[in-house]
């Protein structure tokens, strides 16, 4: 009886070592956030909004930094974070949505696999994607777009997701003969489209009116459409505009929009490399959800992205990325919008 008692309190007392080294983990550390965006846009701005609260409701209170890994649209940082991070706990990535859409669409240079990362969450899953053309050039109905020939649409890279927006945008609006100019940082594509070098571009609703109020709010720019994520959810601001959805003419297309908008409504991924522990993984996504109640989360949020939070947490975001539409025929369709050939007849 007593060799019983003592091996019961033996097991107690063990129990309670391992959940308080769990729990003290991250005491003294520094946890690193890959962003795979760059400084000064809505992308980095989001990470600072979450970055914070991580180090508020993350056990032991550990240091919480950013490293910058811009590049390939998100593919470079998701490639770090899958092949060359130590599966501990200490770095998760900060990625872009766009990691979801290049793997699905069998894109070049992804060596990692969104079926093996562990999501921890996101804090927006509202994307909101619009059109919008200079003044200038008087676009201000869908006949005079529709009928100008050469509208020079701006985006970073080829296969970005302003990119391929531009494209889809071009598609359904029945754009004549358009031209994709890449290469561009975001801000040098705000510039070339003032001085006249670029005609259009697409972006996300809450960066545009965030960096530039004024294209909108005094009509320095012509807006034309919307591609809502989620579908059916109206921007306070830009809702009066036309949704994408609204111009899909078949079956294909409107699959085509699905597909697109489910890779938009990932948001921003939080991720960890496969093999993470799960003691960390369970404190990790808990520190999350925590983030995401915090009744001071949201303010902040929208105080520093201008933009309301809208999270889904590490089940959520699981179940949205297991339900995307794989098909091939669907997938090869958006292949071609997100590579550098001309847009499919319609």
């Amino acid at each position: 009886m007593k060799l019983m008692i003592l091996t019961i309190a033996g097991s107690i007392g063990l129990f309670a070592v391992n959940a308080y080294s769990q729990n003290n983990f991250y005491a003294g550390k520094t946890v690193t956030l890959v962003a795979t965006t760059a400084p000064g846009g809505t992308g980095d701005l989001r990470v600072k909004a979450m970055l914070p609260f991580l180090k508020k409701h993350i056990p032991g209170n550990p240091t919480v930094v950013i490293q910058y890994m811009d590049g390939g649209g998100g593919r470079k940082g998701a490639n770090h974070m899958y092949s060359s991070v130590a599966p501990d706990g200490l770095t998760i990535g900060a990625a872009s949505g766009a990691i979801i859409g290049l793997a699905v669409m069998r894109e070049k240079g992804i060596s990692y696999d969104i079926d093996k990362f562990i999501y921890l969450g996101t804090p927006e899953s509202e994307n909101h994607y619009v059109i919008y053309t200079r003044k200038e050039l008087g676009l201000d109905n869908s006949k005079k777009l529709a009928a100008k020939s050469g509208i020079r649409i701006g985006a970073q890279t080829v296969g970005h997701v302003s990119y391929v927006a531009g494209r889809l945008f071009a598609y359904f609006l029945n754009f004549k003969d358009p031209k994709f100019i890449a290469g561009y940082t975001s801000r040098e594509a705000d510039v070339a489209l003032v001085n006249g070098e670029l005609d259009a571009r697409a972006n996300n609703a809450t960066s545009v009116l965030r960096r530039n109020p004024d294209w909108f709010d005094k009509g320095v720019m012509n807006f034309h459409a919307i591609m809502e994520v989620p579908v059916g959810d109206k921007h306070p601001r830009l809702g009066h505009l036309p949704e994408i959805g609204t111009f899909a003419k078949t079956e294909t297309e409107k699959k085509l929009i699905t597909l697109w908008r489910a890779f938009r409504g990932v948001g921003s991924p939080y991720i960890l490399p496969p093999g993470t522990p799960k003691d960390r993984v369970a404190i990790l996504e808990e520190a999350m959800r925590k983030t995401f109640k915090d009744p001071e989360f949201a303010p902040y949020f929208k105080k520093i992205v201008a933009d309301d939070a809208s999270p889904l947490g590490p089940a959520e975001l699981r179940k949205v990325i297991a339900e995307i539409p794989r098909d091939a025929e669907t997938i090869d369709m958006l292949q071609k919008f997100a590579g550098p050939g001309p847009l499919p007849p319609r």
